[in-house]
């Protein structure tokens, strides 16, 4: 068909839509993230873009709302069933050269979820969970409320730029009590894409101590026009990997709760299944991950174009009016991690001055990493240029001249 050109500088106004980056100032105060949220706050806090989907989207939305029933609905790999599994099948096969079968494919409502669910189904109360920090909070979150302990092997800041500390996630891999890895790929906040190198040795030293990974690879479809993504399970042993795939990052539909994860080994796959019971999406859920995967390319494709230009004109910028701040080009996702102990004040000034004076909303580093992340901030760009353009405009006012 004709070739559709999106607009993604178009503002939409997001506001009474129950968005949760735009509605719930109370919220947000709530939990100390701001204590200013008003009609003229920007918030640029949440992994969630301010664009319209892909037409093909809204099109099998539209349909099924006028189809006007909505029953029980599942996915299995045979029957109608069949169309939902061969749409993620051939998007992985072509876009990543990854070559997954229909029965590896397990439905789960979320990806936080799935995590949840992968630790109650492989680890026990009081065992270790491995993740690298900085890291998207959430995690660390899920695995103490379920009782299990965070094991953190640090990432390597090498001047804004970060890498496994090999020695030392060895020597937590190797802890008797450490029993799940919990891959972030790409990296969220630091935009690493791992090179194959990195993802076989990573596999290599779980393997040798018994530790499952669960890969979280829900940005791998937003990565730089000029570089590549593969999942672990691609170029690592799948044995005892669970892969975390969604349609939520890749076409902005995180409302719609559409994790799909994939567990190559039967043994693997069993046991999940059998500890997470009985899970089943939306109707709306099924109908908008065969569209998106079946017919969405041409939108994702102009959409990481757009994104790479906010990413480039955010560095330029920097570079330009606020050269103090750290900030490297992330391989992969929509998310800038952004030093700012450049300019020498407390994580406190720091935050006035962008959350309260700026008015603007992002995420603290400490969120991401107690220890180490203060001073820095996580920066989500999927914005129409212009609201990105006040929202950088507004924070480099605050640090003029210092």
């Amino acid at each position: 068909g004709k070739v559709l050109k999106y607009n993604f500088d178009e503002i939409i106004d997001r506001k009474d839509t129950f968005s949760l980056k735009w509605d719930y100032a109370e919220f947000l105060k709530t939990y100390s993230l701001t204590e200013r949220f008003d009609e003229e706050t920007i918030p640029v806090h949440t992994a969630d873009m301010d664009f319209r989907c892909a037409q093909p989207i809204s099109d099998a939305l539209k349909k099924l709302a006028e189809h006007n029933i909505y029953g029980y609905t599942a996915v299995f790999p045979y029957g109608a069933g069949l169309k939902y599994y061969e749409a993620i099948i051939r998007w992985f096969k072509k876009r990543h050269d990854w070559a997954i079968r229909p029965e590896e494919i397990v439905y789960v409502n979320g990806t936080v979820e799935a995590v949840k669910l992968a630790i109650q189904a492989f680890t026990e109360k009081g065992s270790g969970v491995l993740i690298n920090r900085p890291i998207y909070s959430p995690f660390a979150m899920v695995i103490q409320k379920a009782g299990r302990v965070v094991v953190n092997s640090q990432l390597r800041n090498n001047n804004g730029y970060y890498t496994i500390d090999f020695e030392d996630f060895e020597a937590k891999a190797a802890d008797t009590k450490t029993r799940l890895f919990i891959l972030c790929h790409p990296h969220n906040p630091t935009g690493r894409i791992w090179t194959d190198e990195e993802l076989t040795r990573m596999a290599a030293i779980c393997k040798k101590h018994g530790v499952i990974i669960l890969a979280d690879e829900i940005h791998g479809d937003l990565i730089r026009k000029d570089l590549e993504f593969h999942p672990l399970a691609s170029v690592a042993d799948p044995k005892d990997i669970l892969t975390c795939t969604a349609v939520n990052k890749t076409f902005n539909l995180a409302g719609l709760h559409a994790t799909n994860v994939v567990i190559q080994d039967l043994n693997l796959r069993m046991k999940f299944v059998d500890s997470i019971g009985w899970i089943t999406p939306n109707p709306f859920t099924v109908a908008a991950v065969i569209a998106a995967y079946n017919e969405g390319e041409e939108w994702l494709e102009q959409l990481r174009e757009y994104l790479d230009g906010n990413i480039d004109w955010v560095l330029d910028f920097l570079k330009k009016k606020m050269p103090d701040v750290k900030c490297f080009r992330p391989e992969g996702t929509y998310i800038m991690w952004m030093d700012f102990r450049g300019y020498g004040l407390s994580t406190q000034e720091i935050h006035r001055k962008i959350y309260m004076d700026a008015n603007v909303v992002l995420e603290g580093g400490a969120l991401f990493d107690p220890d180490c992340g203060g001073g820095f901030e996580r920066v989500c760009v999927p914005a129409p240029r212009a609201v990105l353009e006040e929202v950088f405009e507004r924070i480099a006012r605050q640090f003029e001249g210092l």
